[in-house]
Order: structure tokens, then sequence, then C-alpha cells
């Protein structure tokens, strides 16, 4: 009996590497230090002019990749092959073609965005938008303004008079979320400052993918109006100085919103996609995501060396999916959910490729369970990387068990070093965040070579990226196997997720 509880007692406190199969360990050994240095300097070589989205080296790379899933036997998971592509518009708005019509009691009031209607945000519009009318004024705050039902409407908000500017901002944040079919403010600014901004408010923008279903906001001059909501009911100076909020559908009043865009140029960008499926007949149906970006910020002219080449950011990311996928695609190495390895391009810009990857996923994004996410973790510490967002899930629980059970790779995952400076808002993890996925952002934090010219391969600590691999590895083997998916914490859900899901960003 005493040495069967011996025997008991070793294999519960037996660390996961010592109960880890052969293959699993010659899959996690392939990533190596010289292959990583290897990989780096193809990808930020000189050679493509810095990666920008999009350019002649951000298709160069885009190709490197997907041959690389290719030899490893990855299902394609773009719509062309391995590649996603995704349209990049560049757009303007014909102010002399866009306006509102307001119509009550026989009296019309035509508002041209030339003098008496602005821009302020949002999708333009493809088709005119048409929807019942809602007032809403009087001294509205945030939470009054949340217990308003918008959806499909078209919200008219007189600010209340006198209030601060940050406080009208916050009402309008709260309607614009709630999904209204469009928000416009009753503005009471003077003619001559309101026309004086609109051009400021029409500038030449960039639109990627397909116009989102999301609300535009405008703003109106009042005496443009005035008349017409007066038929229908309304006394904005009344609404204005109102002592209690004011909330009411207005049947009588008809709104119409009619805009055009010029599109002065039309391109496109690509992701790369390799799909390796799991090895359970069940669990296959479900995913983990491994993803990094493999843009950088192009040519700076005017220096000698004008190339950025971005070796840490995000060659190294890139390096390390294209290592993961060598791995995982070894006999034997195969989780039992099927995992996405996922390079995207436009993070630079805005986090362009991976916002369209979650918008139009391979895979249904309910399917999506986690987003292990490598942006920069070839530089500083050598024995330390930074998990961001361990807190929101208990993928931070996952982490650091497997963590404690692989001492041997000498990587410290550690907590966010610089919550003041949101990382967790500001990589492509937070597109699948606020998709309801469960993330990891993996991130060395920036130094002195951070978008500049001299961010070049040399710098990079390979051995500590192939150690960072290895312990990532190992997490992606635990997450593929568990028996149940990652879950959020409920009030980081609350935060992160259900506040995008009610706008439908």
């Amino acid at each position: 009996m005493y040495r069967l509880t011996l025997l008991v007692l070793a294999l519960t406190v037996a660390p996961l590497s010592a109960q880890t199969a052969p293959a699993i360990s010659r899959a996690a050994a392939s990533m190596t230090a010289a292959d990583v240095g290897h990989r780096i300097g193809i990808i930020a070589a000189d050679s493509m002019m810095g990666r920008d989205t999009p350019s002649r080296g951000l298709e160069l790379t885009a190709a490197y990749v997907a041959d690389q899933f290719r030899k490893f036997g990855l299902k394609p998971g773009g719509d062309d092959g391995w590649l996603q592509r995704y349209p990049i518009t560049r757009r303007r708005l014909d102010l002399t073609k866009s306006q509102l019509v307001f119509a009550a009691g026989g009296r019309k009031d035509v508002v041209p965005f030339t003098s008496a209607a602005r821009y302020d945000g949002g999708p333009v519009p493809e088709k005119p938008v048409h929807g019942t009318a809602l007032v809403v004024g009087g001294p509205q705050t945030a939470e009054t303004a949340d217990r308003i039902e918008v959806r499909d409407k078209i919200v008219l908000y007189v600010p209340q008079a006198g209030v601060e500017t940050s406080a009208a901002q916050q009402v309008f944040r709260v309607l614009y979320l709630a999904g209204p079919r469009a928000l416009v403010i009753l503005s009471d600014t003077d003619s001559a400052s309101f026309a004086a901004a609109i051009p400021r408010r029409a500038p030449e923008r960039t639109v990627v993918g397909t116009v989102p279903d999301r609300p535009v906001a405008l703003r109106v001059r009042q005496g443009a109006v005035a008349g017409t909501l007066s038929a229908a009911g309304v006394d904005l100076s009344a609404a204005s100085a109102a002592k209690e909020p004011i909330v009411r559908e207005l049947p009588d009043l008809k709104v119409a919103i009619e805009m055009k865009d010029s599109v002065t140029s039309s391109l496109s960008a690509p992701n790369t996609v390799g799909i390796l499926e799991g090895s359970d007949p069940r669990l296959k149906d479900e995913y983990l995501v491994y993803s990094a970006h493999m843009d950088h910020i192009g040519i700076s002219p005017g220096q000698p060396d004008s190339i950025n080449n971005g070796a840490d950011d995000d060659a190294s990311g890139t390096v390390g999916v294209i290592e993961l996928a060598k791995a995982f695609s070894r006999p034997g190495a195969r989780p039992k959910r099927s995992i996405i390895f996922l390079t995207v391009s436009g993070e630079e810009k805005g986090l362009w490729g991976s916002k369209y990857f979650t918008e139009h996923p391979p895979v249904p994004i309910e399917q999506i369970v986690a987003d292990i996410n490598i942006d920069m973790i070839g530089r500083n510490w050598p024995d330390t990387i930074v998990a961001i967002g361990k807190e929101h899930s208990d993928l931070g629980a996952t982490l650091n068990r497997v963590n404690a059970a692989h001492r041997e790779l000498g990587m410290t995952a550690i907590d966010d070093r610089w919550p003041q400076e949101r990382f967790y808002f500001r990589s492509d993890h937070y597109n699948f965040a606020r998709k309801g996925v469960p993330i990891l952002f993996f991130f060395n934090g920036v130094h002195a070579d951070y978008h500049e010219v001299t961010d070049s391969p040399e710098k990079i600590n390979s051995d500590k990226e192939a150690r960072i691999l290895r312990l990532l590895f190992h997490l992606g083997r635990e997450v593929g196997n568990a028996p149940k998916r990652p879950q959020w914490k409920p009030e980081s859900y609350k935060e992160i997720v259900e506040e995008n899901s009610v706008s439908g960003k």
C-alpha cells in the first residue's frame, strides 16, 4: 500500500513535460535558433522593402509564408489557396451629391452637406437611410441614455444647453453603440462656424473590405431644420433647456439621409491562412488560431538606410507562426482540435487584415476557441516574455500551468508590465477578442529600434525566440487537447465583447 501511494503521488505531481511523448518532444525541438534566424533573414531582408501594406514586398512575404504552409501539408484556408485577399479602397464623400431631407406637416427642409450638414463618423451608407425618427434631449447622462431603445431608429440628439462637451460626448457614444440606424446631432453652432468645419470632416479615407453594418453619425445645424421639426411638434429651444430627459418618437416626421461616395483608388492586400486538421473526430470542428502580422511600415525616404526591415516588428512573430506550423505538422504532434495558422497584413495601418479575417473567417467564428497572437518576441530580456490578456480568461491559468511544467525552457511568461499603454487594444488579437474569442498576446515590449530602420535581423535573439515558441507549442497542445474550450472571465466578457456586439462593430 505504501509503494502504491508513492506511485500515485509521483504520477499526480509529475510535470507535464515528463509525460510528453517522444514525438511531441521532437516536434518542439524542431523549432531551433538556427531556423528562426534563417527565416527572419528572409522576411526582414532589404529585398522585402519594409513590407508596407500594400506593396510588392508584402506580396513576396505572403507568397513565402504560403509556400511554407504548402510544404508542411496545411490545408489552404484562403479564398485563393492559402491567400485571403481583402479590398482596400480610398474614398471621399461627395458633398455636392449628399443631403438630408426632413419632412413634416406639408413642410420639407433639404439640408445640403455643403453648408448645413456634416459627416461625423461611421460608414457612409451605400443606400439612402430611412427610419422612424426619435428625438432625445434634455439633461441626458450616459446612464439615462443607456435605457433608451434606439435600435433601427434615426436618433435626433439635442444636447442640453450649457452641458460640457465631454458629458455630451458620453451620451453620444452610448446612443451610437446602442445600434440606431443613424445618429444626428442637432447643433446650435452659428452658420459661419458650422460651414467652416465641414471640409475638415470630409477627408479622403480608407475603407477596408465591405462597408460595415454600423450607423452613420452626422451633425446638422439646428436653424436648417427648425421649421420642419416645429411642424412635427418639436421645440428645439425647449428640448435643449428641458429640466427632465426627453425621449419621444416623431411619427409625423420623415427623415431621409442620402450620401454619395467617390472611389479614388482600389487595391487589395493578402492574409495567409493554413489549417491543420485536429485528430479528434468531434473536437476537430473547433479551432485554435496562432496569429502574427507580416507587414511593417515600408520605406522612410531621405535616410541613407531608408528600408524599415521590421525584424522584431513583426518578422519575429511571422516566423513564429511558420515555425509552429512546422512543429505541429510533424508526425504525432497534432492536437485534438484543429489549428489555424494566420499571418495578416495591415496591422500597422489599423489592424486591417485581422479585422477582415475575423469578419470573413474560413470557419464560423463561434468555432474558434482561442487566439494566440505573436508580435515582437525577438528582443529585450533573454528569459522573459510578456503575456497580455492573462487576466481576462482562464487561458492565463492554463499558461501558468504549462509554464511551470516547462522550466527547462528558461522562459517565464509574465503579466502585462505596461497596462497604461493599452497594448491589449493595439494588435491583431483584439479583433478576435471583440468577437468573443479568448486571447493571449505574447510581446517583448518596444525598444530603441521600434519603427526605425535599425530594427534589423542581426539584433534578433533567435535562441530566445526559439524557447518562446516551444512554450507556445506546449500551450497550444494544452488548449488543443483540453476537454473544454477556454472560458472568459464574466466581467471581462462584458467589458470587451458585449459592448462591441451591441454596436455591431
